[in-house]
């Protein structure tokens, strides 16, 4: 069975004691895109943060694989808004800190290093392996961010707003390039976003959250034209309230 199914059963989140989150259930598929969408304040990344295992449910229950999420083996990998890397060490040092932490890099150091620059190689970075962080620019890393991120084999890659500080040209490139990469690993990918044209690029299915506390207010199968899909929808949305 291909890893990487998401299963949430009636998660409610609380900060102190304002409710952020109420009765979120789905289902996402192994190897399934899914973009998580809704104004700012609706809950979104504190929904992420939950799939990654940085918060606890109030209430409910999270499963990887049918696995409590706090009990699964690999964890969900979140790949943040800015690339945190470390400036000190190369692009391809960067991209092998989870082998590090894995112990993987100390027990076979060149199937580790053959690992890290396939995966540098596959986000268009061949050449820049050596450099170091100042010397790239944003889109490279966050590719180098992206080659880190996937490095551990991980079966699901959340992404918190990935693209914000980027021009448009390059945010194209890399939402290709990142949904291209997951097809080919099988990998389930959940973004957040408030951007439709990134959810579009990025998702065959999306969620939409909205309320106070945030609720799961429609779940939208994308079709052929998905961004004028999903803009259609908003427009009715907005014409509806």
């Amino acid at each position: 069975m291909t890893p990487g199914h998401i299963h949430l059963d009636r998660v409610a989140f609380q900060h102190g004691h304002t409710p952020i989150l109420r009765d979120i259930s789905f289902d996402i598929a192994a190897g399934e895109h899914v973009a998580i969408v809704g104004r700012s304040g609706a809950g979104k990344s504190t929904l992420l943060h939950l799939l990654a295992g940085l918060l606890r449910p109030s209430h409910g229950s999270i499963a990887v694989d049918g696995t409590p999420l706090g009990r699964h083996a690999r964890k969900p990998v979140l790949m943040f808004q800015r690339p945190a890397l470390l400036p000190w060490l190369t692009a391809r040092d960067n991209v092998m800190v989870p082998l590090h932490f894995s112990n993987a890099a100390r027990r076979d150091p060149f199937v580790a290093r053959q690992k890290a620059d396939a995966l540098i190689e596959q986000v268009g970075l061949a050449d820049r392996a050596a450099a170091l962080p100042t010397s790239l620019s944003g889109g490279q890393q966050q590719r180098v961010a992206l080659a880190r991120a996937l490095v551990g084999d991980t079966a699901v890659l959340l992404l918190d707003e990935p693209f914000s500080a980027l021009d448009t040209e390059t945010r194209v490139a890399l939402r290709r390039d990142i949904r291209a990469l997951a097809r080919v690993r099988h990998t389930t990918l959940i973004t957040v976003t408030h951007d439709l044209s990134d959810a579009a690029a990025l998702a065959d299915r999306v969620l939409f959250l909205a309320g106070s506390p945030g609720q799961i207010e429609d779940d939208i199968a994308l079709g052929k034209n998905p961004e004028q899909e999903l803009r259609g929808y908003f427009s009715n949305v907005r014409d509806a309230a």
